[in-house]
């Protein structure tokens, strides 16, 4: 490991809070689809499989903001583990349900409750920012480390949730994905002293973190970023079929996130000068241009370089994101805030893996791939048209620092200024 970030892990606890991490973030990669697969399989309809993905994709997006805001107030450890029960018991009533060949519309009840399952990503990073908070450089290299986890996340769950659900049977990609969360969850709540501090003064705060104007301009563009990568998914799935290779749609997929990851991991040991807005512009308008080969592939492998390229712009932008989610949203409101920007993921995956069913179901897969390009040209547009709400917020002064559990009560006076 480049020694960047082996320095970020010289505090104790970070090994294990960012390992439970990744074990809780796995689901992300895995559930949707998961859903896709397991669906098409039971009964060959990609319609259906994409609107019962994003009705879930809806729901986590609706209830993820409201669980990392009582998070924000009560604790990482009070609220998760109750929300993480909800949405396992919800998602194993939609694997029962559709082994059942139960009625759509009890697959969309289920699928809507299973939304309740918490933004783990956003509590690693919250826990990161906690650490080192006065350490830009750190912090830095921390969120590159998260945008490495994040895609490694993503290079292993499709093929472990499409080579589950393809080769043994539908229902145990998704199934896998609840243990994982069921896991992860207990363990990263089990580890009290790297646990972020709710601010007692947080109960008197009003608001949302979503009133920043910048943090609203994040939101929106990953909104159709979002789209990217829900038409994506379904519509390599279905390419894959087309082309009589139904499983090695896991592997195409993957090697999309294994640019991200590997575009992350020097982005990390980057000394990077200049406003983060300019480089998060540059990212977003990458990532637009980057969808247009995907129209152009003609079978698999080329398939599999063209998302490789295109995800080389992925990490480095939400790295960008981050750093400008510390610079626009107050302190005390940090983890909602950074679920904003994944609730704003999880609805455009929902309106890309949608759209693309509907497209692949009338037209097939070829004229699916147009779907990513519409969204990441969007997603452009609505990034040049805020930019200018994305510039440094000079002078602004946040809330108390919340320290660690760990943290000595002296330290606490003195961040919060009291004598």
């Amino acid at each position: 490991m480049p020694s960047p970030y082996r320095a970020i892990f010289a505090v104790p606890g970070a090994k294990g809070f960012s390992a439970a991490g990744f074990l809780g973030r796995l689901p992300v990669s895995m559930m949707s689809i998961g859903v896709v697969t397991m669906i098409s399989e039971l009964t060959g309809r990609y319609g259906l499989a994409g609107a019962l993905s994003a009705t879930l994709a809806l729901s986590v997006a609706v209830l993820g903001p409201q669980i990392s805001r009582l998070v924000d107030r009560y604790g990482q450890r009070r609220v998760l583990r109750p929300a993480a029960l909800v949405s396992v018991t919800a998602v194993t009533g939609l694997l029962v349900c559709a082994h059942q060949r139960g009625p759509d519309w009890m697959l969309f009840v289920f699928a809507t409750c299973g939304g309740c399952v918490p933004s783990v990503g956003s509590m690693i990073r919250s826990r990161w920012a906690a650490v080192y908070r006065e350490s830009p450089r750190e912090l830095h290299t921390a969120h590159a480390w998260e945008s490495i986890v994040d895609e490694a996340c993503f290079v292993l769950g499709p093929i472990i949730s499409i080579g589950l659900s393809t080769a043994w049977f539908p229902e145990s990609g998704p199934l896998l994905a609840v243990v994982f969360l069921a896991v992860g969850v207990l363990w990263l709540t089990a580890q009290r002293s790297t646990e972020p501090v709710p601010d007692p003064l947080e109960k008197h705060t009003r608001g949302s973190a979503l009133c920043s104007p910048g943090l609203r301009v994040l939101a929106v563009t990953f909104v159709a970023t979002g789209a990217v990568f829900g038409a994506v998914d379904v519509v390599t799935v279905a390419f894959a079929e087309e082309e009589g290779n139904k499983a090695a749609a896991s592997v195409v997929l993957a090697t999309y996130a294994l640019g991200s990851c590997l575009a992350g991991a020097v982005f990390g040991l980057l000394h990077l000068k200049g406003p983060a807005s300019r480089r998060w512009l540059l990212g977003v308008v990458a990532m637009a241009v980057s969808t247009i080969p995907l129209q152009l592939a003609g079978n698999l492998p080329v398939l599999a370089v063209a998302l490789f390229v295109a995800g080389l712009s992925v990490a480095p932008t939400m790295v960008s994101t981050m750093a400008l989610v510390e610079q626009h949203v107050p302190r005390t409101k940090m983890t909602e805030g950074m679920t904003w920007i994944s609730t704003g993921i999880t609805v455009g995956v929902a309106l890309g893996s949608s759209a693309a069913g509907w497209v692949v179901d009338i037209a097939g897969a070829r004229a699916g791939y147009a779907v990513p390009t519409a969204a990441g040209t969007l997603a452009a547009a609505v990034a040049f048209l805020g930019y200018r709400r994305l510039r440094p917020a000079a002078g602004r002064v946040g809330p108390p620092i919340r320290r660690m559990r760990g943290g000595s009560g002296a330290d606490d006076r003195e961040q919060q200024g009291v004598a």
